[in-house]
């Protein structure tokens, strides 16, 4: 069944999508649901129980701040690639849909690594050490294949062309992190140009140069419940580091130990 724009006025009471703020369609048997292309201004919308695939219509609802999914048939969490522009998006529930699959934890990271910004998801309260973990051990989340668009460069060529372009590299690593964080993309013209080729031989140096640039650079957008989320997870991998440090001296010291009493 497809949401139509006559049924969201009767169920919103408004005279205009511009003015729906709450949308409970609950239990509609839903499959499409276009119509939130046209509804902008949607804060709380409930769509649990019913048959939607699909969370693209949503991308542009900038200002929903709680969405309730749980019971549909989202088949990929790669759907939720959809919401990372929704800044404001802090409640969200998910439960019961294919893409949650059986490993709950690691749909929790997972979802929590693409969604940061969210305070609660499947009406559990999401801390700030959890958020943290997901930024390290959840799963990447990509853009359905379906959505991804044929891009080409500026000199009509294809990406594999390009592939070597350093400025196309830089963006890539920095932009990808601004998607971690729920953030929009940087434009090109924020990047330096850079010209000289990128080989195999430089490409591992450059791609760490160009993640702690990103890094340092997605620093000044942050605010300070962004940057303390940031702060932990740095200290969590400092002290993987210093663990990891600690051992390999223990097991120096051992061997040269053994080798004295030999």
């Amino acid at each position: 069944m497809k949401l139509t724009r006559k049924l969201v006025l009767a169920k919103a009471k408004a005279s205009d999508l511009d003015s729906v703020k709450k949308l409970n369609c609950w239990g509609c048997n839903l499959t499409d649901i276009s119509i939130f292309s046209q509804i902008p201004n949607i804060e709380v919308l409930t769509l649990s129980v019913n048959s939607i695939l699909s969370l693209s219509p949503l991308a542009g609802c900038l200002s929903l701040c709680e969405l309730y999914l749980r019971r549909n048939m989202v088949p990929s969490l790669s759907e939720l690639s959809h919401l990372r522009p929704l800044t404001r998006l802090k409640v969200l529930w998910l439960a019961e849909n294919p893409c949650c699959g059986t490993d709950f934890n690691q749909y929790r990271l997972t979802v929590l690594r693409c969604l940061p910004r969210l305070q609660k998801l499947d009406n559990q309260v999401v801390t700030e050490e959890e958020v943290a973990l997901a930024l390290v051990e959840g799963e990447e989340v990509t853009t359905p294949p379906a959505t991804v668009p044929n891009q080409l460069s500026t000199n009509g060529l294809a990406d594999a062309e390009t592939e070597n372009d350093p400025l196309n590299y830089n963006m890539e690593e920095t932009n990808k992190i601004r998607e971690q964080l729920g953030m929009k993309p940087l434009p090109r013209d924020k990047f330096p140009s850079l010209t000289s080729p990128l080989t195999r031989e430089t490409k591992p140096s450059i791609t760490k140069a160009h993640t702690l640039e990103a890094v340092l650079l997605l620093l000044k957008d942050l605010d300070e419940e962004e940057l303390h989320i940031v702060h932990t997870a740095t200290q969590n991998r400092l002290q993987t580091y210093t663990l990891d440090t600690e051992t390999l001296q223990d097991s120096l010291q051992t061997q040269k130990t053994a080798d004295v009493q030999h």
